[in-house]
């Protein structure tokens, strides 16, 4: 019996629109990093992009849990010497619910082009409203 590998030309890719309000941001983003790899698939192959498209709407309205939002920070670097700034969750959740999911997801995700692949499939939306009815989203409840 030979193993199933499959081919990027066959691959049926469907979207999901997933609701994020008073979800948890961990639980939910390991499962939309599942769907975005393509694990749910039995066609699944590791160094394929099998993955379907997600919508995340509501995005400010996402939970943590504990103390995280004053306790916790988002780092990065500018480049310059010095240059290491911190955002905490909560300020970053207030002010880019977008990036404060999307970073959750890439962490998830694998470091190298494929995982830079796959993030594109991601659409995050801080409200309720998204432009992407011509592709007829299926609602995805986690």
């Amino acid at each position: 019996m030979k193993t199933y590998m499959a081919k990027p030309n066959e691959i049926q890719r469907k979207w999901f629109i997933v609701d994020a309000e008073g979800k948890t941001l961990g639980r939910l983003s390991s499962e939309i990093a599942k769907i975005l790899r393509g694990k749910h698939k039995p066609e699944f192959t590791p160094h394929i992009d099998t993955g379907d498209f997600v919508i995340v709407v509501n995005a400010e309205k996402i939970e943590v849990t504990g103390k995280k939002l004053d306790k916790e920070f988002y780092r990065y670097h500018t480049g310059y010497p010095g240059g290491l700034r911190e955002i905490s969750y909560r300020r970053m959740r207030d002010e880019k619910p977008e990036m404060f999911i999307r970073n959750a997801v890439k962490g998830m995700l694998p470091k190298n082009r494929l995982g830079r692949q796959m993030i594109k499939k991601l659409k995050v939306y801080a409200g309720p409203n998204h432009h992407h009815e011509a592709q007829m989203p299926e609602s995805l409840e986690l």
